[in-house]
């Protein structure tokens, strides 16, 4: 069925799928792998109407946030296309529901990066009572965090725990019955979160605009 809708697209989907490629790419610094899916008839695009767009990409960095692999979806999205210089414009803020996935390696890249260690030092300071974020490995339904001072280990490492509570992202500590929220934008809303083969899958709705 997949194969056979490919197959059957027109050339205004062709174009709108390359035009939102582009505009996607240009958000990002970069993206190893992106996969755009326009479900759409050629009336409802020159109506200015995209009935559904699937976006599927790995290896993205998102300003300096790092993602293995993300999937977006949007519903009914408004439009204005020139074909004549193949311009594409969105009306209004496009509400989606998203899933990215973290590795290990991504996650302590940010934390460790100059734009993001700011939230290590959140988490080091007011959940672990702790100085600096030095190692952290995904365990089951947990990250175990090690942190140092003076540039000597001080322990061997403490278990986070992260949830999703009422739309926001939170991580726990339980040995110390303490817990921090997240920063993340107000239009995002977390459904759901779990640690999944070495990979922190993240669920959420937010409204993106281009």
């Amino acid at each position: 069925m997949i194969s056979k809708r490919i197959k059957d697209k027109g050339i205004l989907v062709k174009l709108l799928e390359k035009s939102i490629k582009i505009l996607v790419t240009k958000e990002c610094k970069k993206i190893g792998k992106i996969k755009i899916d326009i479900i759409a008839t050629s009336i409802q695009i020159i109506t200015g109407i995209i009935q559904k767009i699937y976006v599927i990409a790995e290896d993205i960095n998102y300003k300096d946030l790092l993602f293995d692999a993300i999937e977006l979806e949007a519903n009914n999205v408004k439009i204005q296309l020139k074909i004549s210089n193949k311009e594409l414009k969105l009306k209004k803020n496009i509400i989606t529901k998203f899933k990215i996935s973290l590795s290990e390696n991504s996650l302590k890249t940010v934390l460790m990066s100059s734009n993001w260690n700011w939230i290590a030092d959140i988490i080091s300071n007011e959940i672990l009572n702790q100085g600096k974020l030095e190692d952290l490995k995904f365990n089951n339904d947990h990250i175990l965090i090690k942190t140092s001072k003076d540039k000597k280990t001080i322990n061997e490492g403490e278990k986070v725990y992260i949830k999703a509570e009422k739309g926001r992202l939170y991580l726990e500590n339980k040995s110390y019955n303490k817990s921090i929220r997240i920063p993340i934008e107000e239009k995002v809303c977390i459904k759901d979160i779990n640690i999944e083969n070495n990979l922190i899958n993240i669920s959420a709705n937010s409204s993106i605009d281009f």
